[in-house]
């Protein structure tokens, strides 16, 4: 994992067939980390096989988490003989954002806690005023020094407190939520995010012993205990990868079943996948995404926190549009610098426009043709492969360490709904299997 390589795509099949969604990696990345905040052991169940679980592992190995990896999506990890002193290289915290939820989870239980500023996807300017803001009101004091984060408790142990965050930042509210599971008393976290791996995340320390509610809501109170015992826990399914699956049939054209989702956390994107004239129906536990023989609409998309639009499709949308009937307008409110994927969206034949640096005009132009590009981030690279399935020719992307981020096993799950896509590994990769290959059959 995270290799670099390449995908080679050959635009133009229809896609057909059942997809199933793997775990929520927004999800996962933040109920994993918050394994250390927990005296026992933990069983996590559909973990999904991406290289932010991979790295963050890898983290957690450094300072002291025995981590058993019991079948293909099942983590035991147990964090007793964690030791906040010790932190993993710098580097590793550096290549995924949500490496800043060790922060809140080693410094509620510990009182202490030092991660490396993180890396991750590069939106612009992303602060972490808020969590900061937030840990303080705890009772926490932070430097930050030599690209390290240091959090202390004034005091030895945290303290409840009011938080009002002055906007309803994902990242924040678990961080937050994830201190106040043990400081003395209630925290009530004000204006806080909604989103459903903020639920997930409440859900999973509720198994473990924490007591918190009004999560999925604006306001969410945390009664502090002395300590999580440990316990068992699914993953949701991941939102973004279903809504990334349900545009790419859309826009390519096909039938598909894609399995395995909570369809309401998919309200947003479905309501603009049917005014783009794509037909969708609800199955329960799945969604059915068709378009044959329709022509894609134009539509307006403006990103917002949960339930609104998110943000985190706003890529795979606009790639969408490209190629619709007419002009859409879609407006970015979340992060700045995310239409950084226009540019390669153009050379594949794109007409679109950035007014003002939140919004994309976009002039539907009916088909794209393949070219070389690059998956800047995440979310844009995962719109390069739309692009490249509905494109005309070879669409090669490079930098797909990016995709492989967030996305599993992407290549065969493309591949069983009748999409040409072929993974190229890195250049030093393919020239160790060549002389492995010509050794063996020297020796045979």
């Amino acid at each position: 994992m995270d290799s670099n390589g390449q995908y080679k795509l050959t635009g133009g099949n229809r896609l057909y067939g059942e997809v199933t969604i793997s775990g929520a990696k927004n999800s996962a990345v933040a109920i994993i980390a918050a394994t250390t905040a927990v005296d026992g052991e933990c069983r996590i169940e559909h973990v999904p096989e991406v290289s932010d679980i991979e790295t963050l592992n890898r983290i957690l190995a450094e300072i002291g988490v025995v981590i058993n990896r019991t079948e293909t999506d099942t983590y035991q990890y147990r964090s007793n003989e964690v030791d906040p002193d010790v932190s993993a290289p710098q580097a590793l915290y550096g290549q995924f954002r949500a490496s800043y939820y060790l922060l809140g989870a080693m410094l509620g239980r510990f009182g202490y806690a030092q991660v490396a500023l993180p890396g991750g996807c590069d939106f612009g300017d992303r602060p972490i005023g808020l969590h900061i803001k937030g840990f303080e009101a705890l009772g926490a004091k932070l430097d930050t020094n030599g690209g390290w984060i240091t959090a202390k408790a004034e005091s030895g142990k945290l303290r409840g407190a009011r938080i009002y965050l002055d906007f309803p930042s994902v990242g924040a509210t678990i961080n937050i939520m994830l201190a106040a599971v043990h400081a003395d008393g209630m925290t009530i976290i004000e204006n806080a995010a909604m989103e459903p791996n903020v639920v997930d995340l409440a859900n999973f320390l509720n198994a473990m012993g924490a007591q918190i509610g009004g999560a999925g809501t604006k306001l969410i109170r945390i009664r502090g205990v002395d300590r999580l015992t440990g316990g068992e826990y699914t993953i949701q399914p991941d939102q973004i990868e279903a809504g990334t699956y349900l545009t790419m049939v859309a826009a390519t054209g096909g039938d598909v079943i894609v399995r395995d989702v909570i369809p309401h956390h998919l309200s947003s994107i479905m309501a603009k996948l049917s005014e783009a004239n794509v037909e969708l129906e609800n199955l329960g536990d799945a969604v059915r995404v068709r378009r044959i023989g329709r022509p894609l609409w134009r539509t307006n998309v403006r990103t917002d926190v949960y339930p609104a639009f998110p943000t985190d499709m706003q890529p795979q949308m606009t790639t969408l549009l490209s190629i619709a009937r007419g002009t859409s307008y879609v407006t970015e409110t979340v992060f700045d610098n995310r239409f950084r994927y226009i540019s390669e969206l153009k050379k594949m034949g794109a007409k679109i426009t950035i007014q003002g640096m939140t919004t994309a005009c976009i002039e539907g132009v009916g088909k794209l043709y393949a070219a070389p590009v690059s998956a800047v981030d995440l979310r844009a690279g995962a719109a390069m492969m739309i692009a490249g399935l509905c494109a005309e020719g070879e669409t090669v992307i490079s930098d797909i360490r990016h995709i492989e981020r967030g996305y599993e096993n992407i290549v065969s799950k493309l591949e069983d709904i009748g999409a040409e896509i072929e993974y190229e590994p890195p250049a030093r990769e393919k020239l160790i299997r060549f002389v492995t290959t010509s050794e063996d059959d020297h020796i045979a």
